[in-house]
């Protein structure tokens, strides 16, 4: 008859390095509830005495929990105080697009299909309602824009993206605004690619600021259709321009 099977030294420690995980998992995902549904932005968290005794777990774990959930940015955690519960921004988000653009700037292609997977949407949206301040700071931009073109195309491209923040703003939609506004970083690069590559096809810089001029003209005219086609039209150009500015570097 066989004996009883011991564990192994390296078994039971997995055991036990799993059995710390789940609890890990578990003090997360209650500082989790509290930061996205009891809590409001820039509340302080109870303290590490009172969520240890609450949850039955050393303070060691709530610790590692909160620095799980400051890595997610949903909270912050300064020297001296308690953690505090993050405004949310579209850093993280913005970070992974810049991160996959520095590593291979083809990827901007890839993040082109997203714009259009979004700004025709969004340009829909804001011609549908517009409203008057999210209009202001879509004619402001362009008038921004083609004060900047004497100065040369580079100096168009914080303009640009003002513009195109203003449309997502028009929309009503704080998500596609907050997606918008985490592809800033990349797309600052990807607009001055797809410029040059604009002008080395013989287009103007004139050309470009049309293109948006005729999106906000739908959008003052509350066409959502014209609106959609018109920034269907503007990316559509775009790419063909990015490209071939990317073939020229290569």
């Amino acid at each position: 008859m066989l004996g009883r099977v011991q564990n192994s030294p390296s078994r039971d420690m997995r055991r036990t390095s799993g059995a710390a995980r789940n609890v890990t998992e578990t003090v997360v995902a209650r500082i989790e509830e509290l930061v996205l549904g009891e809590l409001s932005p820039g509340t302080e968290l109870p303290s590490e005495s009172e969520l240890a005794a609450e949850m039955g777990v050393s303070r060691l774990t709530v610790r590692e929990a909160t620095k799980s959930l400051q890595a997610r940015g949903l909270v912050e955690v300064r020297q001296g105080r308690r953690p505090v519960v993050a405004h949310l921004t579209a850093g993280p988000i913005g970070d992974f697009f810049s991160t996959a653009v520095r590593r291979d700037p083809r990827r901007l292609l890839d993040l082109l299909d997203v714009r259009r997977a979004l700004e025709v949407h969004i340009a829909s949206l804001a011609a549908a309602n517009p409203s008057r301040a999210a209009v202001s700071v879509m004619e402001t931009a362009l008038t921004t824009m083609r004060d900047a073109a004497a100065e040369g195309p580079d100096a168009i491209h914080d303009a640009d993206i003002r513009f195109h923040e203003g449309l997502a703003a028009a929309s009503g939609n704080q998500m596609l605004s907050f997606l918008i506004e985490a592809m800033e970083g990349p797309l600052h690069a990807g607009r001055m690619r797809s410029l040059r590559g604009h002008l080395s096809r013989g287009g103007t810089v004139e050309d470009v600021i049309e293109q948006h001029a005729r999106i906000l003209d739908r959008v003052r005219a509350r066409d959502p259709g014209g609106a959609a086609a018109a920034m269907s039209d503007h990316l559509e150009q775009t790419a063909r321009d990015l490209s071939a500015a990317l073939m020229s570097e290569t």
